[in-house]
C-alpha cells in the first residue's frame, strides 16, 4: 500500500438553503501523512471529509488527490475508503468475510479473499478472531476490523470520521497508538476528524483547526498548542487561562504589555499587534507557577485542588471572583484549598493575540 497527496484548490461547499459549511479553503495533505481536522461540532470538517471521498460535490474549487482532479468520480472509484462512526460491520459475517467483502466486489477468489483478510488481520492483531462473529468482540477490536476492511481495497487515503467516539477512554487511548502504528507500517493517508484535542495533538503529524467553516492555523501538534495563529485556536487546543485587555506598550524583545483588570501584564507579541490594540494574553496552566520574583504576579487563595496522580491542577481566584488555573507536578508538598498562595507567569511563558473570536469564555478576565 502507498498513500497519495490530497489537495484541496479553493473548496467551498455551499448547501442549497444558502448555508455555507466551508469556505473556500486551500489545504494540502502530503502523501503517507496522519493528517487531522479538528474543530468543534458544526465547523465544517467532515463536510470537507465528505467531500474529499466523493459524497459531496464543491460548490467551487477541486479536490485533487495525487494531482488527479477528482471532479465527476464517484466514491466508489476513487482511492480514498471511509471509516463513519458507526463502523457498520456485519453482524451475520464472520470477522474476515467483513474485512474481505470489498474484494468479492473486485472478483477475488474466496481464498485469494480469506488470505488477504487474514495477512490484513495480522496486521491489526486480530488473526486468531478471523472467524467470530463482530458481536462476539469488543468495541476496541471491531474498531480493529473496520480499519482492516477499509484496508483491504488498498486505498491510498482512508478518511476516518470521529472513529473512536463511542469508545470508553481508557480504549480510546489505546486505539490512539495502535491507529498510529496501523498508519505508519501500512503508509497510507490518513485524514482523521475529531473535535478531541487529545487525539489529535497525540497521533496527526500535522492538524488544521477549523472554526465555522474556516480552517484558522494548520501545524504540527507542538507548533498548535504552544504558537496558535488565533485566539480561537488559543482557547480551543488545551486549556488555557485568558486576559482580555488593550496594548499598552510594544517592547523591542518580542514583548509587549497588555492592560487588564487583573494588572498589567507582559506577554510575547508574535503578530506585532501595536500601542491601543484590543487583545487577549493567553498563558497555558503549565506556565503558571508558584513563586515570586516572575514578570506577572498575582496572589489569590487555592478554591480548588484536583490531584491527577503525577500533576496537582490548582483553580485559584486572584481578582473579583476570577480563577487562575495551574499545572504543577506533584512533589508531595502541594498546598490545600483555602491557602494563600503567590503565582505567576514569566513573560515569554504567555501569548498575546489580537481579540477575535473564543472556543470558550472560562478562565477569562475582561478589560
Amino acid at each position: 500500500m502507498h498513500g497519495k497527496d490530497v489537495t484541496l484548490d479553493g473548496v467551498a461547499i455551499t448547501y442549497p438553503n444558502g448555508f455555507t459549511a466551508v469556505h473556500p479553503t486551500n489545504l494540502k495533505v502530503e502523501a503517507g501523512e496522519f493528517f487531522s481536522i479538528l474543530g468543534p461540532s458544526g465547523c465544517g470538517k467532515t463536510t470537507i471529509l465528505r467531500a474529499v471521498s466523493g459524497f459531496v460535490d464543491p460548490s467551487q474549487g477541486k479536490v485533487l488527490i495525487g494531482g488527479d482532479d477528482q471532479q465527476g468520480i464517484g466514491p466508489n472509484t476513487r482511492p480514498t475508503a471511509l471509516i463513519f462512526q458507526n463502523l457498520a460491520l456485519f453482524p451475520l459475517m464472520s470477522v474476515w468475510e467483513n474485512v474481505a467483502f470489498g474484494l468479492e466486489a473486485r472478483g477475488a477468489s474466496k481464498a485469494e479473499r480469506r488470505k488477504k483478510a487474514l495477512e490484513l488481520l495480522d496486521l491489526v492483531a486480530l488473526r486468531d478472531q478471523a472467524d467470530k462473529k463482530p458481536q462476539e468482540l469488543s468495541g476496541g477490536q471491531r474498531q480493529r476490523v473496520a480499519i482492516a476492511r477499509a484496508l483491504a481495497v488498498e486505498p491510498s487515503v482512508l478518511l476516518l470520521d470521529e472513529p473512536l467516539s463511542a469508545l470508553d477512554l481508557k480504549l480510546r487511548q489505546h486505539m490512539r497508538a495502535e491507529l498510529r502504528d496501523i498508519q505508519k507500517k501500512t503508509g497510507v493517508t490518513f485524514i482523521y476528524i475529531t473535535h478531541d484535542q487529545g487525539e489529535a495533538l497525540t497521533m496527526s503529524d500535522r492538524i488544521a483547526v477549523m472554526n465555522a467553516g474556516v480552517v484558522e492555523q494548520v501545524g504540527a501538534p507542538d507548533e498548535v498548542y504552544n504558537a496558535p495563529a488565533t485566539a480561537f485556536v488559543a482557547s480551543f487546543v488545551g486549556e488555557v487561562n485568558q486576559f482580555k485587555g488593550r496594548i499598552v506598550e510594544i517592547r523591542e524583545d518580542g514583548l509587549a504589555v497588555i492592560e487588564t483588570v487583573a494588572g498589567v501584564l507582559v506577554g510575547k507579541n508574535p503578530k506585532g499587534l501595536t500601542t491601543g490594540d484590543a487583545a487577549i494574553l493567553f498563558v497555558r496552566p503549565e506556565q503558571v507557577q508558584p513563586g515570586q520574583h516572575l514578570t506577572n504576579q498575582f496572589t489569590g487563595q487555592v478554591m480548588r485542588r484536583d490531584l491527577e496522580g503525577a500533576f496537582i491542577n490548582y483553580e485559584i481566584t486572584i481578582r473579583e471572583g476570577a480563577q487562575l488555573v495551574m499545572h504543577t507536578t506533584n512533589t508531595g508538598d502541594g498546598v490545600g484549598v483555602g491557602a494563600e498562595l503567590s503565582v505567576g507567569f514569566q513573560g515569554n511563558g504567555g501569548i498575546i493575540l489580537p481579540e477575535g473570536q473564543l472556543a470558550r469564555t472560562g478562565r477569562e478576565l475582561a478589560a
